[in-house]
Protein backbone atom coordinates (compact mmCIF):
# COMPACT_ATOMS: atom_id res chain seq x y z
CA UNK A 1 0.00 0.00 0.00
CA UNK A 2 1.44 3.48 -0.89
CA UNK A 3 2.11 6.22 1.57
CA UNK A 4 -0.29 8.78 2.49
CA UNK A 5 0.02 11.48 4.67
CA UNK A 6 -2.78 14.12 5.50
CA UNK A 7 -3.08 17.00 7.36
CA UNK A 8 -6.10 16.99 9.04
CA UNK A 9 -8.00 19.74 10.54
CA UNK A 10 -11.33 20.54 12.69
CA UNK A 11 -14.42 21.79 10.78
CA UNK A 12 -14.63 25.26 10.17
CA UNK A 13 -10.96 26.18 11.57
CA UNK A 14 -10.03 29.59 10.71
CA UNK A 15 -7.61 29.78 7.65
CA UNK A 16 -4.45 30.73 9.14
CA UNK A 17 -0.53 30.03 9.33
CA UNK A 18 0.41 27.64 12.35
CA UNK A 19 3.92 25.60 12.07
CA UNK A 20 1.80 22.25 13.30
CA UNK A 21 -1.41 20.72 12.17
CA UNK A 22 -3.95 19.04 15.20
CA UNK A 23 -3.73 16.24 13.76
CA UNK A 24 -1.72 13.75 11.10
CA UNK A 25 -3.49 10.71 9.01
CA UNK A 26 -1.10 8.16 7.66
CA UNK A 27 -1.75 5.06 6.15
CA UNK A 28 0.99 2.39 4.46
CA UNK A 29 4.53 2.92 4.91
CA UNK A 30 7.61 2.10 7.19
CA UNK A 31 7.83 4.40 10.73
CA UNK A 32 11.06 5.55 11.98
CA UNK A 33 11.31 6.74 15.31
CA UNK A 34 14.10 9.29 16.16
CA UNK A 35 16.11 10.28 18.92
CA UNK A 36 16.35 13.65 20.19
CA UNK A 37 18.40 15.93 19.14
CA UNK A 38 19.70 19.16 20.11
CA UNK A 39 22.62 21.68 19.15
CA UNK A 40 25.02 19.02 20.12
CA UNK A 41 27.24 16.57 18.17
CA UNK A 42 24.63 13.82 18.12
CA UNK A 43 27.84 11.48 18.29
CA UNK A 44 29.57 12.33 21.52
CA UNK A 45 31.05 10.73 24.44
CA UNK A 46 28.87 9.13 27.36
CA UNK A 47 30.07 10.03 30.40
CA UNK A 48 29.21 13.51 28.28
CA UNK A 49 32.71 15.88 28.54
CA UNK A 50 31.82 19.62 28.30
CA UNK A 51 34.35 20.28 25.77
CA UNK A 52 32.79 18.59 23.39
CA UNK A 53 30.02 21.06 23.55
CA UNK A 54 31.42 24.46 23.40
CA UNK A 55 30.79 25.47 19.39
CA UNK A 56 26.96 25.17 19.93
CA UNK A 57 25.63 28.22 18.87
CA UNK A 58 24.40 30.30 22.25
CA UNK A 59 20.99 31.88 21.19
CA UNK A 60 17.48 29.52 20.08
CA UNK A 61 17.64 30.65 16.53
CA UNK A 62 21.34 28.86 16.28
CA UNK A 63 20.66 26.40 18.52
CA UNK A 64 16.90 25.18 16.43
CA UNK A 65 18.96 25.72 12.91
CA UNK A 66 21.84 23.24 14.60
CA UNK A 67 19.25 20.68 16.37
CA UNK A 68 17.52 20.86 12.79
CA UNK A 69 20.54 19.68 10.98
CA UNK A 70 21.16 17.02 13.44
CA UNK A 71 17.74 15.64 12.57
CA UNK A 72 18.08 16.08 8.66
CA UNK A 73 21.25 13.86 8.93
CA UNK A 74 19.11 11.47 10.87
CA UNK A 75 16.34 11.34 8.02
CA UNK A 76 18.48 11.41 5.22
CA UNK A 77 20.05 8.39 6.74
CA UNK A 78 16.47 6.68 6.30
CA UNK A 79 15.45 8.11 2.66
CA UNK A 80 14.11 10.61 4.20
CA UNK A 81 13.01 14.58 4.02
CA UNK A 82 11.31 17.12 6.36
CA UNK A 83 7.95 16.21 4.51
CA UNK A 84 8.18 12.61 5.58
CA UNK A 85 7.80 13.80 9.53
CA UNK A 86 4.26 13.02 11.05
CA UNK A 87 5.37 14.01 14.64
CA UNK A 88 7.62 15.94 16.75
CA UNK A 89 8.19 16.76 20.22
CA UNK A 90 10.14 20.02 21.41
CA UNK A 91 11.10 20.38 24.71
CA UNK A 92 12.69 23.72 25.45
CA UNK A 93 14.16 25.16 28.33
CA UNK A 94 12.28 28.82 27.29
CA UNK A 95 9.52 29.34 25.66
CA UNK A 96 9.66 33.22 25.21
CA UNK A 97 12.43 31.76 22.66
CA UNK A 98 9.53 30.07 20.63
CA UNK A 99 8.95 32.63 17.48
CA UNK A 100 12.34 32.58 17.39
CA UNK A 101 12.62 28.26 17.00
CA UNK A 102 9.47 28.77 14.58
CA UNK A 103 11.14 30.63 12.02
CA UNK A 104 13.58 28.98 11.79
CA UNK A 105 11.11 25.89 12.05
CA UNK A 106 9.70 27.05 8.72
CA UNK A 107 12.69 27.11 7.14
CA UNK A 108 12.82 23.75 7.27
CA UNK A 109 9.54 22.04 7.75
CA UNK A 110 8.00 24.51 4.88
CA UNK A 111 4.26 23.50 4.09
CA UNK A 112 4.53 20.43 6.04
CA UNK A 113 3.18 21.23 9.37
CA UNK A 114 3.68 18.12 12.20
CA UNK A 115 1.45 17.32 14.65
CA UNK A 116 3.67 19.08 17.19
CA UNK A 117 4.15 19.03 21.56
CA UNK A 118 6.17 21.71 22.84
CA UNK A 119 6.85 21.95 26.05
CA UNK A 120 9.49 24.09 28.78
CA UNK A 121 11.59 21.60 30.93
CA UNK A 122 14.17 22.82 33.35
CA UNK A 123 16.95 21.33 32.27
CA UNK A 124 18.46 19.49 29.21
CA UNK A 125 20.03 15.93 29.59
CA UNK A 126 23.22 16.83 27.07
CA UNK A 127 24.68 19.61 28.24
CA UNK A 128 23.47 22.91 30.45
CA UNK A 129 23.70 25.26 28.01
CA UNK A 130 21.12 23.75 25.20
CA UNK A 131 18.16 25.50 25.06
CA UNK A 132 16.41 22.84 22.41
CA UNK A 133 15.62 19.29 22.00
CA UNK A 134 13.51 17.99 18.96
CA UNK A 135 12.86 14.60 18.69
CA UNK A 136 10.46 12.80 15.85
CA UNK A 137 8.66 10.27 14.30
CA UNK A 138 8.58 10.16 9.98
CA UNK A 139 7.09 7.76 8.13
CA UNK A 140 8.95 6.56 4.21
CA UNK A 141 8.41 4.49 1.96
Amino acid sequence: MPKTIEHVHWPAAPDMWMPYAPAIKVTGGTTVYFAGVTAAPVYHHHPHRPEEFDAMPTDMAGQARAALENLKKGLEAVGATFEDVVTVSRYQTDLTDQDDLNRVWGEYFGDNKPATTSVQVVQLATDPRCLIEINAVAVID
